[in-house]
């Protein structure tokens, strides 16, 4: 069956990804983007890798005619707009509660009086808080978290009471959420309300929950964006990697074109309706040693990663995917292993500049008391 999909934040790094995919199987597409200039530069221009087929609408998703004007003749829906990043979210609280929870709101109104045949809606492993852990004695642990005063003393591993640290675990989506900062409060409310308003009017609603998506197009210059971005963006100046913490925390990091599949495959997935489904790689890997691989593979072995012994409020420790879930539901196998995709995001990077906004960035949040 063929669609008229529309892409709200079509124009971004994972929307554009999606958009190629939609239009391999067939599909119409549109795109609805503000193109913010802190992801896409000034100008408000159309990017030059959004695919010449994707119908592109430059407006706001909190603009309700806008909205309106971009559902007209559509079949379903993708629901990717959001502000992005943990940090920036911790001090811009009115831009991410309002992009994120404002604008889902608005296009909900839309499909109640126009509704669709599917809803997808990008939700985040940040709903997490700290992934799923377990005692030296076998006891699960969720819901744990770091108290200030042990960040304050640089101690990194959550411990028992009697001081063991504790086992991390692949995260599975029966883990109840621990909304660590304004980011994920934001993306757990998006995704309640597209499941919530999709059951009430009959739209059938999938929530996909990223995990840490890399691979080309991310936006190299925005310091808040993904981590292998700005590794990549220093590194291409000639600059090490800065890394919070002792940089062993563990992250599970997927390739954009397998996130891209995942979503083609939820536009049909009957089986995943009204669910919340982890969309990761499977594998768990050390922030450090992903840095490395990356400076390998661009051939910047002589820098070493700067550890800068601080943590971000808002972070945690360790969260990965399990991915059982969306094998179950959507079909889902990933393809793309962490040394091909970080070759695929060198090749894109080839030949490209950015400029290092990490500094600045890092400086933004200590002078408001957000690190320690």
């Amino acid at each position: 069956m063929s669609d008229h999909v529309l892409i709200t934040g079509g124009a971004g790094f994972i929307g554009s990804h999606l958009a190629d995919e939609l239009l391999r199987h067939g599909h119409r597409v549109r795109a609805l983007d503000d193109l913010t200039p802190q992801v896409h530069g000034p100008g408000h221009h159309r990017p030059r890798y959004l695919a010449p087929e994707v119908e592109l609408v430059r407006g706001d998703v909190r603009d309700p005619a806008t909205v309106a004007a971009a559902l007209r003749d559509v079949t379903a829906v993708y629901h990717f707009a959001a502000r992005l990043g943990v940090g920036q979210s911790m001090y811009q609280i009115s831009e991410y509660t309002s992009v994120n929870g404002v604008g889902t709101a608005v296009l909900l109104e839309a499909l109640a009086k126009r509704p669709v045949r599917r809803l997808v809606v990008a939700s985040s492993m940040s709903v997490y808080g700290e992934g799923l852990y377990r005692t030296p004695g076998g006891t699960l642990m969720s819901g744990v978290s770091r108290p200030l005063a042990q960040l304050e003393r640089g101690e990194w591993e959550l411990r028992t009471e009697a001081g063991e640290a504790l086992l991390p675990l692949p995260t599975p989506e029966t883990k109840p959420p621990s909304l660590e900062s304004v980011y994920a409060l934001s993306k757990y409310d998006q995704e309640r309300l597209c499941l919530i308003m999709g059951r009430a009017y009959g739209i059938p609603t999938v929530a996909l929950r990223f995990f840490n998506v890399y691979g080309p197009r991310q936006a190299l210059s925005n310091p808040y964006t993904g981590v292998l971005a700005i590794f990549a963006a220093r590194l291409l100046n000639d600059g090490a990697p800065p890394i919070f913490e002792d940089g062993l925390q563990r992250r599970d990091f997927v390739s954009v074109h397998d996130v891209a599949r995942a979503c083609r495959r939820a536009l049909d997935a009957d089986g995943a309706v009204g669910l919340s489904i982890n969309i990761g790689s499977g594998v768990s890997h050390s922030v450090r040693d992903v840095a490395l691989a990356l400076q390998r593979v661009l051939g910047k072995r002589a820098i070493e990663p700067e550890l800068t012994g601080r943590c971000r409020l808002g972070d945690v420790r360790h969260c990965f995917a399990d991915i059982a879930l969306a094998q179950r539901t959507l079909g889902y196998e990933p393809q793309v292993g962490l040394e091909e995709g970080l070759r695929d995001l060198a090749g894109w990077l080839d030949g490209r500049t950015a400029d290092d906004g990490a500094s600045l960035a890092r400086a933004e949040l200590e002078q408001r008391g957000l690190t320690r």
